[in-house]
């Protein structure tokens, strides 16, 4: 197994500022940063971009302040999919002078709406945002999300589900974004990964707790009920050479839940320390097994 790059959603310390995050992660060690939209300073945003390239790190998977094109019930923002398909796009201009490994985009789950409608509006914006991504020279990945809650969240919960969507959105500029608490519990998603890894986009990495208290309850790599060393190993031995993020969500009370042992109650420091310890450890797992 190639030794991997190591990076860290900013969602993972969820109370640092961004100037904090980037001092952290670099302080630990992290070849890149996954930059969420909701934490860049307003106003203009060459400030922040000189202090990410002056502490070294690449930036990796970027959320926009609106991720999904149907409207996510647990989540503020316009109702209207046509407003919300323009969000993602502005989010793209915003964030293309980083230069993204890629930008994150979600489907939304159906709702009220038929199949058909549903499908029907999400291909439409997904041309439209593949339209407006290749003009700032990014690649956007569709992340399909994990299918228990999934009536909240998204239309596809499998790579081959995401796979099939853009086959129909048929925009080279698209991939899928690969993320482990989503995907870990497929009955295919080795097979998945050894299908589909030449159209990922990224990797996002966390732990299932278990029994889980909820969609914002990921514990660090290790310390759930996934097979991180098996995963990883599939990843690399399908060819993947990005960056794996740490992405952490671990509800404080910002969400409803002030679940006991938050971690994002941790200073950024520690989280980034201990998550790539974390992430290391499994690293060093699976390339032993693949061994085996």
């Amino acid at each position: 197994m190639a030794e991997p790059a190591f990076s860290i959603s900013q969602v993972s310390t969820l109370r640092a500022s961004f100037a904090e995050d980037v001092e952290a992660y670099a302080a630990a060690g992290a070849a890149g940063i996954g930059i969420w939209e909701m934490k860049l300073p307003p106003g203009d945003d060459a400030e922040s971009l000189a202090l990410v390239r002056n502490c070294g790190l690449g930036v990796t998977n970027c959320i926009p302040a609106i991720p999904s094109i149907l409207p996510l019930p647990l989540m503020d923002g316009p109702v209207d999919p046509r407003e919300r398909i323009e969000a993602v796009c502005a989010s793209i201009r915003r964030l293309a002078p980083f230069e993204p490994q890629s930008v994150v985009c979600l489907t939304g789950p159906q709702g009220g709406l038929d199949d058909g409608e549903a499908r029907r509006i999400v291909v439409d914006g997904l041309r439209r945002i593949g339209r407006e991504a290749q003009a700032a020279g990014v690649r956007v990945g569709l992340e399909p999300i994990q299918r228990i809650g999934a009536e909240s969240w998204t239309i596809p919960t499998t790579i081959g589900e995401a796979a099939e969507l853009l086959d129909e959105v048929d925009d080279a500029g698209f991939g899928i974004m690969f993320d482990v608490w989503n995907l870990w519990n497929g009955a295919t998603v080795l097979d998945d990964i050894r299908e589909h890894a030449g159209r990922f986009t990224g990797v996002h990495v966390s732990d299932w707790r278990e029994p889980t208290r909820g969609w914002c309850d990921r514990v660090l790599p290790g310390d759930g009920a996934a097979d991180l060393p098996g995963i990883l190993a599939a990843l690399d031995e399908a060819g993947w050479r990005g960056a794996y993020d740490l992405e952490i969500f671990s509800d404080d009370g910002t969400f409803g839940n002030d679940y006991e042992g938050s971690l994002w109650r941790l200073p950024a420091q520690e989280l980034a320390r201990r998550g790539r310890e974390a992430f290391t450890s499994v690293w060093q797992a699976g390339k032993e097994g693949a061994h085996v």
